[in-house]
């Protein structure tokens, strides 16, 4: 092999190797921002992971929204009609945020308790997100409850 030709393999190689760094190096920076929804069901039977920031979706349960007197610390419960997960939120809540209304918390995992990092409440009597109201429509079927309209 002559040493042009020599040369060229080298950077085309170098080429190759940068290009291959570069997409594992955005691969991993992406896996750290993704955040996978899990039902309270899929939770409790540690399809999430221990520490693994995730989203909590389903519905708040009706009774279990409790506020200390002058604090900003929320504790309720969100169900997906097999199993009730306890959440705890030190912010301010969305004004949308109600009992018995679909909820999607994103954190972690803390001793038996979903620590909240943010919550997002549905926007209008009609709207539950897509992957919510595909795991929740699964439990109906399962426990033979008629569904929402």
């Amino acid at each position: 092999m002559n040493p042009t030709r020599r040369r060229r393999l080298w950077w085309v190689l170098l080429l190759v190797f940068a290009g291959g760094l570069a997409t594992t190096l955005v691969a991993l920076a992406l896996q750290r921002n993704v955040a996978y929804l899990y039902t309270p069901s899929e939770v409790l039977r540690g399809e999430a992971g221990d520490h693994a920031r995730f989203r909590l979706g389903g519905m708040v349960e009706k009774g279990s929204f409790q506020r200390p007197a002058g604090s900003l610390q929320a504790h309720f419960r969100v169900t997906d009609g097999d199993a009730q997960l306890p959440v705890s939120y030190d912010k301010i809540l969305p004004d949308l945020f109600r009992e018995g209304q679909a909820v999607i918390a994103t954190g972690r995992m803390h001793e038996g308790v979903f620590v909240a990092e943010e919550v997002l409440a549905k926007h209008d009597e009609n709207y539950m997100p897509k992957e919510v109201a595909d795991k929740m429509g699964a439990a109906h079927r399962k426990h033979d409850v008629a569904g929402p309209q």
